[in-house]
Parts: structure tokens; C-alpha cells; sequence
């Protein structure tokens, strides 16, 4: 295996070569861990039970960081031959060296060790984690780059030198660093035809010298694609240009001819400095402004650019068990806090007597609230706004006291308000969703001195990353 270098330190400190370094602990951004003299020391794209030489520096007084990876002295048993070729430079899959079985046990432990080490709450023996049935090919949407600054790599140098080296590429982000993409030839994530899809609208930008986005000059006319598929077999794709122009007409022109299987091509212009589209209007080529897709026995449209967990199999797996803990009955009010497009509030619905969902979005409410028509829901409610604004004493003075509570927050957790508000309102349960069980396992200890654990279900959504979804069952005390 070839040495594997971390190419997205700052080279601010000498390095000193620590030998002989055993790897221990797998850790939530992707690193792993091994101790020098008491101290941790993060390396990256090594899995526990690898000994490795490592180049480090004192990135603090009680951690390294590590520059490169000077030697293998052993490697784990745990350890697998990575199928992806972009392996150790894209910051994608950073455990698909790390044999499946022992990806779900660091994925579990990492619940287990948050709820102990933030939360300090007590909790019952967790669950066994929910497998992912498919591990490659489970993103449903993918987002590349345009850039002509592409990550070059080391034998391409002296073709660049010579200034014969085409510099555009399409694909992801270096982790920390802005201005520069990965060239991705195949992603092992995406279906076979968005990888066929990606290459072939690159190969004809580059033939037809379209420009490429430089994030430095804030020049070029290609900015973003992002193509997103659904289980009823619709594909959308969306391009971000800066401007619509005639080249842009005949590139989307071409697409459509190419692909007829694509049944929503959608652009949106962008002139801002920032690659965030989410408040600018997405405008049709052909095909349809949405997709279709089917969660358990609902059918749901899905806006371009609305949130939808993007691994559907698991996303299923997630919301049977969200509502297997919930546990609600046909005379109970159900409130789901940050329902995004109403998936989970649409989902359980027909168990309940009313669901009110909240969400911030506006765009998402209106999905929300067409596809509770489409699915003849009837006793849903959804509102758009600010949490901490919406969930007011007034609010549940009109809408009815829930029974039951089901929050999904972002990856920052709940406001401490809303937090305070639930405990003023006292459902008997609240089942919480989380993608982040650190933050999950602070908001828990908040509400644990009216509240008690009393099941806890992790889910693995995302293989060969360090993501983890949990479900946890809270009960008044």
C-alpha cells in the first residue's frame, strides 16, 4: 500500500517522526488514534490496530496532528483494500479501508461514548446498530464542483510545468481547501449512470472550452452540478452557471439528447461569491420541476433543492423505528420539530389523532403541505418559521398540547429555548433523531431531570464515513 500523505496541514511547525505508533481508537471526523508519550496523536486514513511511522507536530499542548505517514509496520486485521480510486486524497469516505462489521462498531461506540462522556446521563444498553443493506451506490444526491484548478497529481507535474496539462476537472472539495476540486473519474457512492452522466458533461466542457469556475478570480461560466435520483426511478439533474448563456443553452440541449433518462433538467444562475443556491429560483430546461418518490406507502414530490435524507433504503429503516418508539396511539397529538418537507410527519400520521410539523423553511412547509394532498392526509398541520418563535405557549394554547414529541434537528442540536419549552410542555415521550449524537447527548442531559432514557437506536445512513444516525426514546420520569 502506498504511503499516504495529509495534504491539508499548514506547514506552520517542524515535524518530529514518531516510530512505532499503535493505533488504538477510530474518532468522529475520520481520524484515528494512537498514543506518543501520553499524548494523542490524530492520524488520518489509518484504522485501529495499524503501527505506523508518522511525521507530527504538537498541534496543542495535549494533542499531535500529523503531517504524512513515513512507514507501515503492521497493518490491522480489521483493515480492507479500499475500493475507491480517489481513496486517501477525496475527505468522502474516510473509513473504506475499515472492514464493514468494524465501521458498525465505531459507529455504535461513538453513540455510547457521547452519552457518557457529554451527556453523563444514565441510558440503557444500547441497540445493535441498523446495517445499511447496500454499502456503495446509496446516495441518491451528489454534488460536484466545476474548477479549472484541479488537484494535481504528482506524475502530472511535469506536464503542467510544461503548460501542455488541462486544469479543469468536476468533482469534490479538498477538505480545507476552497479553491481547489479532485477530479473524480468514478464515486463509488453514486449510481453508474450519474458517474456516466458527470464524466460526459465534463468531457464535452472541456472539448468545447467552456470555462470552468475559479473561486479565486470569481470567473467562468460552469459552477456546480448536482444530480439526484429517487427509488421511482426519476433523475434530475441541476446546473449552476453564472449567467444563462447560449454555450450553457447548448451544453443542457446536449444533455437532453444524450440522456433520456433524465426527467428534470434545471439550472440556476448564480453571480454571488459563495456556491450556497438555496435562495436563488431554479428555472426549467425540460422534464419536470421535481422528483417522485416513495417512502414505505407514501408517494412524495420532492422540490429541487429540498431536503430528503439522501440514502432512501436506511431513511425507511429510520422512520420505522422512529415510529415503532413513539408508540402513538389514534387519540394522541403528535408535534414533529423540524420536519423538513413532513417526511417522518407524513409517515406516522394515520397512527395519530393530529400531527403538527415545524420547520424554518419555507419552501420545505409548502412541500410538506402538497404532500400531505398527494397522499390524502388529513390531519396534518405545518408551519414555517423559527423554532423559538413558533413553539410558544400561545402556539400550544391553539394547536393542542402534544402527547408526543419528535425532534430532528440540525447537526447543532436544539436551541437551549426550545429545549426549555419542552419541558414546560412535559410530553409523555419525545423521541429524538439526531446526526449527531454529541450534540444529541447535550440536549438529553438537559431535559434528563424530567426526562429518562429508555431506549437507544442507532442507524447506520452513510458507509465508509464516520456519520451515524441515533433515535432515542425519552420518557417522563
Amino acid at each position: 500500500m502506498p504511503h499516504l500523505k495529509n495534504l491539508y496541514e499548514k506547514k506552520e511547525k517542524e515535524p518530529i517522526l514518531i516510530e512505532q505508533l499503535h493505533i488504538f481508537e477510530a474518532c468522529t471526523d475520520g481520524f484515528s488514534i494512537g498514543k506518543h508519550e501520553g499524548i494523542a496523536v490524530f492520524v488520518p486514513y489509518v484504522i485501529p490496530g495499524d503501527v505506523v511511522d508518522v511525521w507530527a507536530y504538537k498541534k496543542k499542548k495535549n494533542y499531535y496532528k500529523t503531517r504524512g505517514i513515513a512507514a507501515f509496520r503492521q497493518y490491522s486485521a480489521d483493515r480492507v483494500t479500499p475500493k475507491c480510486e480517489h481513496f486517501g486524497l477525496c475527505g468522502g469516505c474516510k473509513w473504506q479501508n475499515m472492514n464493514y462489521q468494524t465501521q458498525l462498531h465505531y459507529k455504535q461506540k461513538q453513540v455510547i461514548d457521547n452519552f457518557q462522556r457529554i451527556g453523563k446521563f444514565d441510558f440503557p444498553r444500547v441497540n445493535d446498530i441498523l446495517p445499511a443493506d447496500a454499502i456503495f451506490a446509496y446516495r441518491n444526491k451528489v454534488e460536484y464542483t466545476f474548477s479549472n484548478r484541479r488537484w494535481l497529481q504528482a506524475e502530472e507535474m511535469f506536464d503542467f510545468d510544461a503548460g501542455v496539462l488541462n486544469t479543469n476537472g468536476l468533482g469534490f472539495h479538498l477538505p480545507e481547501m476552497f479553491d481547489k476540486i479532485l477530479d473524480i473519474h468514478h464515486c463509488d457512492l453514486h449510481c453508474e449512470l450519474g458517474n456516466e452522466i458527470r464524466n460526459v458533461i465534463k468531457e464535452y466542457a472541456i472539448t468545447h472550452q467552456l470555462p470552468f469556475w475559479n473561486a479565486r478570480s470569481q470567473t467562468g461560466l460552469l459552477r456546480n452540478l448536482i444530480i439526484r435520483t429517487s427509488e421511482c426511478g426519476d433523475m434530475m439533474i441541476i446546473l449552476v452557471l453564472t449567467y444563462f448563456t447560449s454555450d450553457a443553452e447548448r451544453l443542457l440541449s446536449f444533455i437532453k439528447e444524450k440522456f433520456p433518462q433524465i426527467t428534470s433538467i434545471l439550472y440556476i444562475e448564480n453571480t454571488k461569491q459563495n456556491d450556497s443556491v438555496a435562495d436563488l429560483p431554479v428555472k426549467i430546461y425540460s422534464g419536470k420541476d421535481f422528483l417522485q418518490e416513495k417512502m414505505g406507502n407514501l408517494t412524495f414530490k420532492v422540490a429541487p433543492l429540498a431536503f430528503y435524507q439522501t440514502n432512501s433504503a436506511q431513511a425507511l429503516k429510520l422512520y420505522e423505528q422512529t415510529a415503532r418508539l413513539a408508540d402513538i396511539k389514534e387519540h394522541q397529538t403528535v408535534y414533529d420539530l423540524y420536519t423538513g418537507a413532513g417526511t417522518i410527519a407524513l409517515f406516522i400520521a394515520k397512527k395519530a389523532k393530529k400531527v403538527i410539523g415545524i420547520e424554518c423553511v419555507d419552501s420545505a412547509i409548502e412541500s410538506a403541505v402538497e404532500n400531505a394532498k398527494l397522499n390524502n392526509i388529513l390531519n396534518t398541520r405545518f408551519f414555517a418559521g423559527d423554532m423559538v418563535k413558533i413553539l410558544t405557549d400561545e402556539f400550544i394554547a391553539k394547536l393542542g398540547k402534544p402527547d408526543i414529541i419528535i425532534t430532528d434537528p440540525p447537526r447543532s442540536g436544539m436551541h437551549p429555548k426550545v429545549i426549555e419549552q419542552l419541558l414546560k410542555i412535559m410530553p409523555e415521550r419525545i423521541v429524538y433523531v439526531s446526526c449527531n449524537p454529541a450534540t444529541q447527548a447535550r440536549d438529553i442531559a438537559m431535559l434528563a431531570s424530567q426526562y429518562a432514557v429508555k431506549e437507544v437506536q442507532p442507524v447506520d445512513m452513510f458507509p465508509h464515513t464516520h456519520h451515524v444516525e441515533n433515535i432515542a426514546l425519552l420518557e417522563k420520569t
